[in-house]
């Protein structure tokens, strides 16, 4: 072949490769979720450029960290997302926000690579994504050659896509933020009553057409007032912000805890009877009495009441009534802490 002809065929590669660049970047500008931006890159880079392994690392601590969250909980991106601590991202990549490629020992870039693959790659590129200015992660490729990522190539296209994958974090993270707010508490970060009660609505009636169990416990924190007076209200946010992390953690994906005002939570538990729900509540209080919030140097008791109710129980025809008798055991079981206790020798 003549060197007008390799130039020739050179200039051909790089136009295919620009244009399947272009396609990618055409195909995430219109995406307005955030995992759905993700699987969709992730995918278009796998197919048309063959690449083994793709994948996002993303610093916990970032600006995103809420939507970070989304995507960890997100079953088809599990594997393909790594989350570093800022400090340790950034020595990776050495604080640079152009692509790195390597293909030499990759031993330092372990906490980088994607689980059970440590032992396969042998090149890595590396493409920083930036947030408003700020690094928040990474768009990895890797393959099982040294010659696919070899340092000193031309990365202009790629840092191209990650400026392009920057933007529409941008519009996406808009889009999200505005979603969040209408369904989010935001102290709690739990959902709202607003959703709660709609999705109430959803499984009240799915439990009567598949005529399966549905409950519903009623919480509030004990004394709540006086923490705020005792200790300060930035204080007792971080106890309600404490028992709303603690109520997910302790409760299924399945069920759906919300804040419904004040000191006052609801879990909605598809498929799961009333006998179920007192063993959660049996732990929960458990695990309060055992672990007190402590901030600051702190300690401060944590202590629920609680109120059940579940269908099928008499009375209860809609999703008004399954709230209704739940709150009304609340109260039922908040005037019995109020009793004073009997006298010796009752």
């Amino acid at each position: 072949m003549s060197n007008l002809e390799e130039v020739l065929e050179t200039l051909r590669v790089n136009e295919e490769v620009a244009q399947k660049f272009f396609e990618i970047e055409v195909s995430i500008l219109s995406i307005l979720k955030f995992g759905d931006l993700f699987e969709k890159l992730l995918a278009e880079i796998r197919d048309k450029f063959g690449v083994p392994y793709v994948w996002i690392t993303m610093i916990r601590e970032s600006e995103l960290s809420d939507l970070i969250d989304s995507l960890d909980s997100s079953e088809n991106l599990r594997e393909r997302l790594n989350i570093l601590d800022r400090a340790t991202f950034l020595a990776l990549i050495e604080h640079r926000t152009t692509p790195l490629l390597v293909n030499g020992d990759l031993g330092p870039y372990h906490p980088l690579l994607p689980k059970g693959q440590l032992h396969f790659i042998r090149s890595l590129a590396i493409a920083p994504l930036t947030f408003h200015g700020e690094i928040i992660g990474s768009l990895n490729q890797a393959d099982l050659t040294r010659l696919r990522y070899r340092p000193g190539m031309d990365t202009r296209l790629l840092e191209r896509l990650a400026v392009k994958v920057s933007i529409c974090l941008s519009n996406v993270t808009a889009h999200e933020r505005l979603q969040w707010l209408a369904t989010r508490d935001p102290l709690t970060r739990l959902l709202n009553r607003r959703v709660m009660e709609t999705i109430l609505q959803r499984e009240f009636k799915r439990a009567q057409r598949y005529k399966s169990p549905l409950s519903l416990a009623f919480l509030d924190l004990d004394d709540f007032k006086a923490v705020n007076d005792r200790f300060g209200h930035d204080r007792g946010d971080a106890l309600l912000k404490y028992v709303a992390k603690r109520l997910v953690r302790m409760t299924r994906d399945t069920d759906i805890v919300a804040r419904y005002a004040g000191d006052e939570f609801v879990i909605i538990l598809p498929g799961v009877t009333g006998i179920e729900v007192q063993n959660l509540i049996d732990r929960l209080r458990a695990y309060f009495e055992a672990n007190p919030l402590n901030t600051e140097g702190i300690s401060i008791p944590v202590s629920i009441s609680y109120g059940v109710s579940s269908l099928p129980d008499n009375g209860i025809k809609d999703p008004a009534s399954l709230l209704s008798k739940a709150d009304e055991m609340l109260y039922h079981a908040k005037a019995r802490k109020k009793e004073p206790p009997p006298l010796s020798g009752e």
